[in-house]
């Protein structure tokens, strides 16, 4: 008998396409319609409606999309960014999304580490491992914010630094020891001599760990401690460097690059990608070549935000998984089906 797949197995095809995943909040708040809407009733941008938040992130796992990702956003600014993220608290979500759902791996995009007290972070998120039953993807961040670095007692300067410790600290307390060997990190004074540890354990031997972005750190040093790249979306010719510098640092062990990408899918299958910020406007048809060109370059998985669209979320998830998850399909998917790859028409 083979195996369970780990989370990060579970998102990568080995036929070199890209799995396709979901950021949440499932709204469309950021749509032309829904803008108007908003003003007209006093309502604050970036604040998502999540009247349906459980039932969407049911029908996502349902039908059969590869992951959900919530976003780590500690305090909302609405002078400056404007944007709530998810706006539920990013380890209690995760624990209801992993009783509401079934098969879909659940990742943050990103959790803002060094806001964090590690240790917490560790038993967070080995947490949400196990009631999950091993679907759980962490994604880290160093933050981008600085107006809530001293709200938390924390230096934005040297944010970089306090990161690393931290994926240190995280290593460490999920390591499983024999009986009577604790966890030692004596330079925040905490010795083996006690025999203190982190539960619970992971489901593996640790909680998948990708780095959003860089961090704070370099190129070199995300490839030895991250087992995946979370970075931004890229027109192709950037995503091309990207990707192969990635592919370059982890020749020796491939790892997974991972990638965003808001999208406004229209209702017209055949209209042109044009660019949008951070992502694309694009009907079906030309968005399955973009992914085919994505995975061709190296691209694991990809999350689209639907945020930025005015059609129905309900209805643009349903044509994504009737039209383009076919042709992207989850390893799970695949091998308990049969099935390959849809050919391109």
């Amino acid at each position: 008998m083979s195996p369970t797949p780990t989370a990060l197995e579970r998102l990568v095809n080995p036929a070199g396409l890209p799995t396709l995943g979901l950021e949440l909040p499932l709204d469309n708040d950021w749509g032309h319609t829904r803008l108007r809407a908003d003003r007209a009733a006093g309502r604050p941008f970036g604040v998502p409606d999540l009247t349906r938040h459980a039932e969407l992130a049911r029908l996502a796992d349902t039908l059969g999309f590869a992951a959900l990702w919530v976003r780590d956003v500690p305090l909302y600014d609405p002078e400056q960014f404007g944007d709530a993220g998810s706006v539920f608290e990013a380890f209690t979500h995760l624990g209801h999304l992993a009783a509401v759902t079934e098969r879909v791996v659940l990742g943050t995009g990103a959790i803002v580490l060094p806001l964090r007290q590690p240790l917490l972070v560790a038993k967070a998120a080995a947490t949400v491992d196990v009631l999950s039953g091993g679907r759980f993807v962490l994604g880290l961040a160093s933050g981008d914010r600085p107006v809530e670095y001293p709200l938390f007692g924390e230096d934005f300067e040297a944010r970089g630094a306090t990161f690393r410790k931290g994926v240190e600290i995280l290593r460490e307390a999920w390591a499983t020891r024999a009986s009577g060997q604790g966890i030692s990190l004596p330079d925040i004074g905490l010795g083996a001599d006690r025999n203190l540890d982190v539960l619970p354990k992971p489901t593996g031997r640790t909680v998948p760990l990708a780095i959003a972005g860089h961090a704070q750190q370099s190129a070199e040093w995300i490839s030895r401690n991250a087992d995946a790249s979370l970075n931004y979306p890229r027109p192709l010719g950037a995503l091309r460097l990207k990707t192969r510098e990635w592919q370059q640092l982890t020749a020796g062990a491939p790892k997974p690059y991972l990638t965003p990408m808001q999208l406004d899918l229209t209702e017209d299958p055949a209209v042109a990608a044009t660019a949008i910020r951070l992502g694309l406007r694009t009907g079906r048809e030309a968005l399955v070549d973009h992914l085919r060109e994505m995975g061709g370059l190296g691209v694991s998985h990809v999350s689209f935000n639907l945020r930025p669209g005015d059609r129905p979320v309900e209805e643009v998830l349903r044509e994504l998984a009737e039209t383009v998850l076919p042709h992207f399909p989850t390893p799970d998917v695949a091998t308990a089906t049969g099935a390959n790859p849809v050919a391109t028409p």
